[in-house]
């Protein structure tokens, strides 16, 4: 990372520090909200006294969501208003935005299918606002966003654009970002980003690597869960990867990754990453963790370098088994030779004794069964009583989980991180 940035996010991390001792030294928080005055809270007009009626802003942005898409035309009229406007927050992004336009695209969509579950949206951004902190933003940057938005919204819609229209796309965008001025206040007392040196780079393909970590501050996270990675090499560029380990004693991580594109974070870790290098991790996230109460029986699917998360998953098991659980595995692969970091499914099942492992093969001849992984699991039987862990690339997992909820497992009883696509 360049000297300015460097400088940036030490000057933040040291007033995240004196708002986290002021707040601890406030009997009641008041001495906080004065101190701050016109920050969170004030600044972004984003705490409603009353009740956010989502489901009335979602029918007006429904009804006119077709002059403001496609969303690629908004977004770049967004982009090129904030940096002309603000071009000292170019510094917040990447170098190539490609990927932080499809990540906002997402955000948007995401929003407006939601927004008539306020509760589900406050959630996921209130965890998003918690993992925004690594990047620098402060509320002073969403004000510049919402203004780059109206202003997008205004040019890509044209004449029949409305106030009504806009008032409501304005109250989607502070009710999300009130809930991630909430999620960024609640860490303070957690580090933005944990820096963390690479102990280990095997290159178990040319296009996939197995990387080891150390972070240089405990890192507090749980089996199953991932993390946000950043390289030297690219500047404000992270991409998450699930962590292929269980918490270990020496702190040490491991992360599993495959080459998706060139010029990106992918190319950085699995070609230019050497031992020693110091990577810089983001917050743990992620549902697909084990509960504590052993009342259901699991059903583990992993595809490609979704197998990282169900590796950490069998480790953490392993070390706190309980006998009367039982464990199916599907390992799915499009060809045997894709297998990187396991053992083949015999030798699974002879140091996992109460595990089961079907290994599907997608292309070609090989040992296991064979076809599409969606349907090679719903052959095997009713999973509706399990509680199913899927991890994988889109293509895969997405099918999958769709299949399993119409063959009726409880959407609650299906825990899957969707990764996005990480060039």
């Amino acid at each position: 990372m360049n000297t300015v940035n460097d400088t940036y996010h030490s000057l933040l991390a040291r007033h995240d520090a004196m708002r986290l001792r002021r707040r601890l030294f406030s009997p009641s928080g008041a001495g906080r909200q004065a101190a701050e005055g016109a920050g969170a809270e004030g600044a972004t007009e984003a705490a409603p006294q009353q009740p956010y009626d989502g489901a009335a802003d979602q029918r007006v942005i429904t009804d006119h969501l077709e002059l403001v898409t496609p969303f690629e035309d908004l977004i770049g009229h967004l982009y090129d208003a904030m940096f002309a406007h603000w071009p000292f927050l170019r510094r917040l992004f990447p170098e190539s935005m490609e990927f932080q336009r499809k990540h906002l695209e997402a955000a948007f969509r995401y929003l407006i299918e939601n927004l008539h579950d306020p509760d589900a949206v406050a959630a996921t951004f209130t965890r998003l606002g918690r993992d925004h902190r690594k990047l620098g933003v402060r509320p002073a940057h969403y004000r510049a966003f919402e203004a780059s938005l109206c202003e997008a919204l205004r040019r890509t819609a044209g004449p029949r654009w409305n106030e009504g229209m806009e008032r409501a796309w304005v109250r989607m965008l502070r009710f999300a970002v009130a809930a991630m001025v909430e999620g960024a206040e609640a860490a303070l007392g957690e580090p933005a980003a944990w820096h963390a040196t690479v102990t280990g780079h095997d290159l178990r393909r040319a296009d996939l690597a197995v990387l080891r970590v150390r972070p240089h501050e405990p890192y507090p996270y749980r089996a199953g869960q991932y993390a946000s990675v950043a390289s030297p090499h690219l500047s404000q560029a992270w991409r998450q990867y699930s962590i292929g380990c269980a918490p270990r004693p020496d702190g040490e991580l491991e992360f599993h990754v495959k080459l998706t594109g060139r010029g990106g974070v992918s190319e950085a870790l699995v070609a230019r990453t050497r031992v020693g290098d110091v990577l810089r991790l983001g917050p743990p996230g992620g549902t697909m963790t084990l509960d504590d109460d052993p009342a259901h029986d699991l059903l583990l699917v992993a595809g490609d370098t979704g197998w990282a998360a169900v590796k950490a998953l069998l480790q953490e098991l392993a070390a706190h088994r309980v006998a009367q659980r039982d464990v199916h595995l599907f390992l799915g692969v499009r060809h045997p030779s894709a297998l990187y970091d396991t053992e083949s499914p015999a030798e699974l099942r002879r140091r996992y004794p109460w595990l089961r492992v079907t290994q599907v093969v997608g292309e070609g001849p090989g040992p296991g069964e064979f076809g599409a992984l969606a349907d090679v699991v719903a052959g095997h039987g009713d999973w509706s009583r399990r509680l199913a862990f899927v991890s994988g690339p889109p293509a895969m997992a997405g099918p999958l989980v769709a299949r399993l909820t119409a063959d009726g497992v409880p959407a609650g009883r299906i825990r899957h991180d969707p990764l996005p696509d990480r060039a």
